[in-house]
């Protein structure tokens, strides 16, 4: 299977087990209800939109702490600057939280992946652009790395995954790059020859026929500055749905995690983890992207404690990218957690 046809699609569900686990980190953007985190609050932030890890994700990020991420990888010079803020704390500086950041080189390969269909070239021994550090006070981090190329069906983009300190998921997004003939994108894989980019961009796919940006990029899209002799630098900011000021950073606020379905997209049969560390009433609804209900998974079920895998097999949906909500309800109040999901 060739990523065009892994990334072209979405999803449909059907049946639901729950059996023997196993646990994932999440991958979901979480608030209580009542903050939900699509809509503005009242300064005006929202949460950026949460897409997909890809096919692609760091295999073990706590081994990449680094500010460096070249790794001996060839290309334009590439300076990332990210800002997070956390839109329960007055949209300002979200201190102290990690940020792992990765993404494709000049030719279009990721590293720990390779030798299949998918990408051809092979790179499991490798771990160039791939990347973790922890939030300043203005909630900066920064990373050196190259400028990403392009491979088919996807804009050029940076992945990013954002998790307290403890380890608790808060977003998986994407950044975004400027288009047009005056952008960075256009020059470097125009005129960047000299600097080993040599695809030009006849088969570029563009933001807006990107399938995984078919929310939009208008909360994604980076500011990238510089020229190909001096380098560019991306700056970005993106919001999250963090601690509500005041309380505590750690997972005892939930008492619970969700993982982020594995495999996502799928084929056949997707797994929501879940582990409870009390007895709990959960429901899991998948919505559309234009937000129209479209199966219910879950009705008010009633979870022991311990680790959960539920199970949801493929049913006769449109393929498509879905919203999975999971609502969670325990003794420290009623919560929620939305997870993009994709089918082949």
């Amino acid at each position: 299977m060739d990523r065009k046809n892994f990334l072209k699609n979405s999803l449909g569900l059907a049946g639901v087990a729950v059996v023997a686990p196993s646990l994932f980190r999440s991958e979901s953007t979480s608030g209580q209800v009542g903050t939900t985190p699509s809509k503005k609050n009242i300064l005006g932030c929202s949460v950026t939109n949460s897409e997909t890890a890809g096919p692609f994700p760091t295999i073990s990020p706590s081994t990449l702490v680094r500010t460096n991420i070249v790794d001996g990888r060839t290309g334009v010079a590439f300076t990332m600057n990210i800002y997070i803020k956390n839109t329960n704390g007055n949209c300002g500086a979200y201190e102290g939280v990690l940020v792992d950041v990765c993404h494709c080189d000049k030719d279009g390969n990721y590293s720990e992946y390779g030798g299949t269909q998918m990408q051809k070239t092979n790179y499991t021994n490798y771990h160039f652009l791939r990347g973790r550090q922890t939030t300043d006070a203005n909630g900066l981090v920064s990373f050196t790395s190259i400028f990403p190329g392009w491979y088919q069906s996807r804009a050029t983009h940076i992945h990013v995954h954002i998790y307290k300190p403890n380890g608790t998921s808060l977003l998986v997004t994407q950044i975004a790059f400027p288009e047009g003939t005056n952008s960075a994108v256009y020059n470097v894989n125009v005129n960047g020859s000299s600097y080993g980019y040599t695809k030009g961009m006849t088969g570029y796919t563009y933001n807006a026929n990107d399938n995984v940006c078919s929310d939009g990029t208008s909360n994604e899209m980076s500011t990238v500055t510089g020229s190909l002799s001096a380098g560019y630098v991306l700056t970005h900011t993106i919001y999250v749905a963090g601690a509500l000021l005041g309380t505590d950073e750690t997972s005892k606020n939930k008492n619970f995690t969700v993982g982020q379905s594995y495999p996502n997209p799928f084929r056949e049969e997707t797994v929501f983890p879940i582990v409870l560390n009390e007895a709990s009433t959960v429901d899991i609804e998948l919505y559309d992207i234009s937000g129209r209900k479209m199966v219910t998974v879950i009705n008010n079920q009633r979870l022991a404690s311990g680790k959960q895998d539920i199970k949801i097999s493929r049913s006769q949906l449109k393929a498509g990218m879905y919203l999975a909500k999971v609502i969670i309800e325990n003794s420290k109040g009623r919560f929620v957690e939305d997870l993009k999901v994709m089918v082949h």
